[in-house]
């Protein structure tokens, strides 16, 4: 399982919220972490297509998923690690 978070537009209120989590909990594979205005955090199984299944039951919800704009994914129970910091030098 890993964790992923869904980039969604469209969502204004706590209405929004609830349509898209009762969306995602309903859907097979598909383990619901968090949902806030504008993303969901999921935990499923990349191979077995329930990232699909997921974005498929957020737009029958009236939503559009960001496609290609899957802000996280990692081995659920892991936490995400951050990249070393590099300079950028700006001579001209």
């Amino acid at each position: 399982m890993q964790m992923t978070t869904i980039e969604i537009n469209g969502m204004t209120c706590g209405h929004c919220v609830a349509a898209v989590k009762k969306a995602l909990v309903a859907t097979a594979g598909v383990v619901v972490s968090e949902v806030t205005i504008g993303k969901a955090i999921v935990e499923l199984d990349p191979a077995s297509g329930a990232l699909a299944a997921a974005e498929a039951a957020i737009e029958d919800a009236g939503y559009d998923v960001v496609k290609g704009r899957t802000l996280q994914i990692m081995d659920a129970g892991t936490h995400p690690t951050s990249a070393p910091e590099t300079a950028v030098s700006s001579d001209a």
